[in-house]
C-alpha cells in the first residue's frame, strides 16, 4: 500500500481497484458521471487550458453495469469500519440508489445528505435546481462516526436547553421535576448533532479555490464528510478525482490519500493542487445568511407596490426593479439621513455606470442643497418621498393660509372668516 497512498493515478478504477489491498481503505468518496447525457467542458482560470468528458451512456443499463462493476470493487478495499459517499444529482439518483442498496445490503444505508446551495437563476420553465444528494452507506454497522454539533435554532425554547425531560404516564414527553415540583436541570448539552441537509455555498466563479474543472467541488464540502467518518492518518479514497479536491482536502486535515481518474490533464492538475493547495474560506458560513442582509428596510419600503429585488452590500444601490429599460436594469437609491443628495447621487452615477444602467431613480428623502448644474445626473431621476412631500405641501397650505386677506384681516395679518369657510 506504501507505494500507491498519497498518491494520484491515472487510470480506470475498475482495473486499478483490483490493485488495492482489501479492506484496507477508511473512507470512500465518488463523485461519478451523473448520468446527464452532456459533454461536460471548462477553461482553467488562466484560459491557457481546456477540460473535458463525456457523460453519454446512450441507457440506463449502460450507466448502470459502469457503475455497478466499479462500486463492486470498492466495497472489497473498505474496511469493515469503512464508509462509502456517492454524489449525484436528480440525473441518475434512481440508478445510484439502487446499486448501492444491492452491493452494501440497504440496513447499511445511512443518510442520504441534501448539499443545498444557491446559485444563478435559471429562465427555464419549472423549479430551479439548487440541490445535490450523497448517500451514505457504510460497510458494517459497526462504522467509525466523529458526532458533530451545531447551534441551536433561534426559535428555541430556552428551557428546551435548560431543563431535562422525561415521560408521563401518557409516554407523552414532559418537563421532568423533582419532589418538591422543582424542575430539574438538564446534562451539559452541546447543540443540536448534524442534520442531513448541508447548506454550504457552491464555489464562486471568482473564488481563487476554483480551477476551472467542469465538476470541482468545494473543499468545505468535502473536509466535512472526511471529519464525519475518519481520524487522523485514515486513508480516503477517490476512484473518481477529477480536479483532485477530495484529496486536497484529506492533505489539509491529516489524512492519507489516494487518488484515481482516467484523465491525464486531471490528474496533473490534481498534483499541482496537491503541491499547493487553496482554499476559499465561505463568509456565509462564518457569519452566518443574516450577516449578508443588510439592506435599509426602513428606505425599501418606500418602494412598496413596486417590484423590485433588493440589493445587499452595495454603497450605490438599494434596489433594482423587475421592469427593465432598454434592455438594461433600472437601478433605485434611496437618500440616507447621513448624506447629502449630491452625494447620494454621486454613489448613484458610479453604480449606474457600472452595471451599465440606462436609468436610475434617486429618492430624496429630505430638504437638502440643489445642485448648481444637474448635467451630470446622467439618466437619474430624482423623485421625493411621500413623507417629503408631504412635509412640503403642509408648509406651502399654511403660507397660502397665512396671507393677507384684502377682505378681512385679523389681528394677526391672518384671514380668520376665510379660514373658518375653509
Amino acid at each position: 500500500m506504501n507505494n500507491i497512498i498519497n498518491r494520484i493515478h491515472n487510470a480506470d478504477c475498475l482495473d486499478f481497484l483490483k490493485s488495492i489491498e482489501k479492506s484496507s481503505i477508511d473512507l470512500i468518496y465518488l463523485d461519478p458521471p451523473f448520468f446527464t447525457e452532456k459533454t461536460h467542458s471548462l477553461k482553467s482560470r488562466d484560459r491557457t487550458k481546456e477540460f473535458s468528458f463525456d457523460d453519454i451512456w446512450g441507457s440506463d443499463l449502460a450507466y448502470g453495469r459502469f457503475l455497478f462493476e466499479r462500486i463492486k470493487l470498492m466495497k472489497e478495499v473498505l474496511k469493515e469500519t469503512g464508509s462509502i459517499f456517492v454524489h449525484c444529482d436528480r440525473s441518475g439518483e434512481h440508478i445510484i440508489r439502487a446499486i448501492l442498496d444491492n452491493i452494501f445490503g440497504s440496513n447499511n444505508f445511512q443518510s442520504e445528505i441534501i448539499w443545498s446551495y444557491k446559485r444563478w437563476s435559471n429562465s427555464k420553465k419549472g423549479l430551479m435546481p439548487s440541490h445535490q444528494n450523497i448517500y451514505f452507506y457504510s460497510r458494517t454497522k459497526n462504522f467509525k462516526f466523529n458526532t458533530f454539533y451545531t447551534s441551536y435554532s433561534e426559535t428555541t425554547n430556552i428551557d428546551q436547553i435548560l431543563q431535562n425531560r422525561t415521560r408521563d404516564e401518557n409516554n407523552k414527553s414532559v418537563y421532568k421535576t423533582d419532589d418538591k415540583g422543582q424542575f430539574v436541570h438538564g446534562k451539559e448539552k452541546k447543540g443540536v448533532p448534524l442534520n442531513d441537509v448541508w447548506e454550504i455555498p457552491y464555489l464562486n466563479p471568482k473564488a481563487k479555490e476554483r480551477v476551472g474543472y467542469p465538476t470541482q467541488k468545494p473543499l468545505l464540502l468535502l473536509e466535512r464528510i472526511i471529519e464525519l467518518v475518519s481520524d487522523a492518518g485514515d486513508i480516503v479514497l477517490d476512484p473518481f478525482c477529477g480536479s483532485g479536491t477530495t484529496c486536497v482536502a484529506a492533505k489539509l486535515l491529516g489524512r492519507q490519500f489516494l487518488g484515481i481518474d482516467t484523465s491525464k490533464e486531471a490528474v496533473e492538475l490534481a498534483n499541482k493542487r496537491i503541491n499547493n493547495p487553496v482554499k476559499t474560506e465561505s463568509n456565509l458560513l462564518k457569519n452566518g445568511r443574516i450577516s449578508y442582509i443588510n439592506a435599509d428596510k426602513d428606505a425599501l419600503s418606500l418602494l412598496k407596490g413596486i417590484a423590485y429585488n433588493p440589493v445587499h452590500r452595495n454603497k450605490g444601490i438599494d434596489a433594482i426593479l423587475v421592469e427593465q429599460y432598454q434592455k438594461a436594469p433600472i437601478l433605485i437609491r434611496i437618500q440616507k439621513n447621513n448624506e447629502t443628495l449630491y452625494e447620494a447621487a454621486g454613489r448613484l452615477i458610479k453604480a449606474k455606470k457600472s452595471k451599465k444602467s440606462k436609468l436610475a431613480f434617486l429618492i430624496q428623502t429630505k430638504e437638502n442643497d440643489l445642485f448648481e448644474s444637474d448635467d451630470f445626473l446622467q439618466d437619474i431621476v430624482i423623485i421625493r418621498s411621500p413623507a417629503l412631500l408631504i412635509s412640503q405641501s403642509i408648509q406651502n397650505e399654511i403660507t397660502l393660509r397665512s396671507r393677507p386677506c384684502s377682505s378681512h384681516t385679523g389681528s394677526q395679518g391672518h384671514c380668520l372668516p376665510c379660514h373658518s369657510l375653509d
